[in-house]
């Protein structure tokens, strides 16, 4: 229609040269308008009372070509001047494709960015390393699908190309099967996030704390001072405990008192070793019985919970507590139980010996 109605126009129906000038210049004030379309779009999606996702898509905005849209306004504007193109129109419909497809890409190229993000911003403190791999691999496969697009459209034929590249994929993958597997290890470390540096974690025989986690490799400084390194993938097929994490530590200890205690005595030493734990800040108390009559000694067994996941400070009350049962046993007259042996001794040929008294060892 536009091209009809320049065309009843002499000066433009003559002259190839005008007709593009218009274009041109139409184009010119196309590309502004829809940059300044964009620019109030992106401002008024990032209000401060927007939502995060209409900020999200102000942030994909941002990511938008001025190549692009200059390369769009043009094409736009020389099909309402019906502008004569140096190629066909079958190949103008490629160019369109090429374009929008690079401008998609872009938008999710940004998307992946803006997305991760939020992700890992929500799920708190993330290894950087894990974070830029999976990034890279997002990006990458954007990027290889938006360029076999645009070869596809272009009449290349991407069918050989695609099996190359999956043939060539599955070969590599053969050959460096065990670094891709701690590959994506480290990105399941990153995400699911089961330990991180500075973690004191045990698992087999192995307990020190995280130094670094990377890319195939994670580091641990054990108790004695040399440094671990545990392949990834291994790492995570172990149970692993996580100590840092722990809120609170159960305690069970036993208190062995001599059989030479009366019932009155042996009665009250639950209510002694209660109160000597009870005194300790940062304890809950759990309980305290006679468990068992031992092979020489009655046996108390004593539970109770430190409110700390420190291992210093959960000795420091476990010995205030055992002091404090020797003195309480002490004044009360109760002896503590040590191992004891019963030997008797008898002549041979001749008349047993008396007993003898118990021989402590």
């Amino acid at each position: 229609m536009y091209a009809d109605w320049l065309s009843g126009i002499p000066a433009f129906s003559d002259h190839p040269l005008l007709r593009w000038a218009f274009a041109l210049t139409l184009g010119a004030a196309l590309f502004f308008a829809i940059g300044a379309a964009l620019r109030l779009l992106r401002a008024r999606l990032q209000r401060p009372a927007a939502r995060p996702l209409m900020r999200a898509v102000a942030q994909v905005l941002q990511r938008t070509s001025h190549f692009v849209l200059l390369v769009m306004a043009i094409l736009i504007s020389a099909e309402i001047a019906a502008a004569p193109m140096p190629w066909s129109g079958r190949n103008a419909q490629h160019l369109w494709f090429v374009v929008l497809a690079l401008q998609l890409a872009l938008w999710l190229d940004r998307a992946v960015d803006v997305g991760l993000e939020q992700a890992l911003a929500s799920r708190g403190q993330v290894n950087t390393v894990t974070a830029t791999l999976f990034r890279f691999l997002l990006r990458t496969l954007v990027w290889i699908v938006a360029l076999l697009a645009m070869l596809d459209n272009l009449g290349v034929n991407i069918t050989a190309l695609v099996a190359s590249l999956g043939i060539g994929g599955v070969a590599v993958a053969l050959a460096v099967q065990t670094i891709l597997s701690d590959l994506f290890a480290s990105i399941s470390i990153g995400l699911d996030k089961p330990f991180e540096a500075g973690d004191f974690i045990v698992f087999g025989q192995v307990a020190g704390s995280i130094e670094h986690v990377g890319l195939k490799t994670t580091r641990i400084r054990s108790l004695g001072g040399e440094q671990i390194v545990c392949s990834n993938t291994e790492l995570l097929k172990q149970t692993i405990q996580n100590y840092k994490r722990m809120q609170q530590r159960r305690i069970v200890f036993t208190v062995r008192v001599t059989y030479q205690t009366d019932v009155e005595r042996a009665a009250a030493v639950p209510g002694l070793i209660r109160a000597q734990i009870e005194r300790q800040p940062d304890t809950r108390f759990d309980r305290a019985h006679l468990a068992r009559f031992g092979d020489n000694a009655l046996e108390y067994e004593a539970v109770y919970y430190v409110m700390t996941a420190d291992y210093n400070r959960y000795m420091d009350i476990q010995q205030e507590i055992n002091l404090g049962i020797m003195r309480e046993l002490e004044a009360a007259d109760i002896a503590l139980a040590l191992p004891e042996r019963l030997v008797h001794i008898t002549r041979q040929g001749g008349p047993a010996a008396p007993p003898q008294p118990p021989a402590y060892q």
